[in-house]
Parts: C-alpha cells; sequence; structure tokens
C-alpha cells in the first residue's frame, strides 16, 4: 500500500509507478502541459515587457485598430470603449503581471490552481475584447483541467509548502 498525503498524493515510488502505469501516464501528459503552457505564457508576459507595454501606449493602439475590425453594436466594441481603451494602462499592468505570474506559477508548481484561474480570467478577457476564435478553446480546456487537479501537489512547490501551511486555499 502506497503512502499518500493528505491530498491523496502518492509519493512516488517504483512499486507505486508500476502499480499505476494508466495514472502515471496521465499524471505526466499533465505536467507537461502544465510546463508548456507555463513556458506559452512566460514567452507572452516577457514579450510584452520587452515591446514596453507598461510605458507605452501599445495596447490602446491595439484595441483601437480592433475596433475597426468589429461590428460597431457588437458587444466587444462596447467593452472596448466603456472598459478597456480608457483603462488601457492598468490593463497593460495586469495583463503583464498576470502573464508573468501564471508562467511562474505553472512552471514551479506554486499556486498552481489560483495561477491556472488568473489565466482563465486574461484569456476570458481577451475573448470579450473580440479575440475569439477557435484557437482559444484549447486554452480555455487546459485551464479547466488545471483547475480540477492540483497538480502543484504532484510536482511543485505546493506539495512542500502545503505541509507548512494545511489547508491553505492557495496550494490546494
Amino acid at each position: 500500500m502506497s503512502r499518500t498525503t493528505n491530498y491523496s498524493t502518492p509519493i512516488w515510488s517504483i512499486s507505486w509507478l508500476r502499480a499505476h502505469p494508466l495514472k502515471f501516464t496521465g499524471i505526466v501528459l499533465h505536467l507537461l502541459l502544465r510546463t508548456l503552457f507555463g513556458v506559452f505564457w512566460l514567452a507572452a508576459g516577457l514579450n510584452k515587457v520587452n515591446k514596453s507595454w507598461l510605458s507605452t501606449d501599445i495596447l490602446e493602439r491595439i484595441y483601437l485598430d480592433r475596433l475597426t475590425e468589429m461590428p460597431p453594436d457588437s458587444f466587444a466594441v462596447l467593452y472596448l470603449q466603456s472598459f478597456a481603451i480608457p483603462l488601457y494602462k492598468v490593463i497593460a499592468w495586469i495583463l503583464v503581471f498576470g502573464e508573468l505570474y501564471v508562467a511562474i506559477g505553472l512552471l514551479l508548481g506554486l499556486t498552481t490552481r489560483w495561477a491556472a484561474g488568473v489565466s482563465l480570467f486574461i484569456l476570458f478577457n481577451l475573448a470579450i475584447g473580440g479575440y475569439y476564435d477557435a484557437s482559444l478553446l484549447p486554452f480555455f480546456i487546459l485551464n479547466i483541467i488545471f483547475l480540477c487537479w492540483s497538480s502543484g501537489q504532484w510536482l511543485g512547490f505546493d506539495r512542500w509548502l502545503s505541509n507548512y501551511f494545511p489547508g491553505s486555499r492557495w496550494l490546494n
């Protein structure tokens, strides 16, 4: 019988891996997807830092260009005109630091579910702003998967920290 933590997370051992090959394969696939998604967010955040999104009006220009591509009576136009364009500076900061937080959280397994929630929030706002297409669906699905399973307990700092802070909402 394998030992488990409070969160039914297996203690990795050869005997556990042999006894649960399908579960192990799923966990490895999940961790691989989490890592790749973390790298995606890291590249997105660093790209925005390199392009000076925090100190320029690039985001405002992107929003204004997007307005010309959408039907004037759409919800996305209302969202952009009423919220996103007037607050583009604040949104740029939230977007850049949100993307970097998501990257760190997913790559290190640190507050993994919260990082997935922030990622979902960012994607949802992109979709509201008119950047929706079929390519966003896999990202939404990945976030839902990351929210359902606390993979930071399998591999990451969530597991280590939860021993010091049992019951913490940030680590479950």
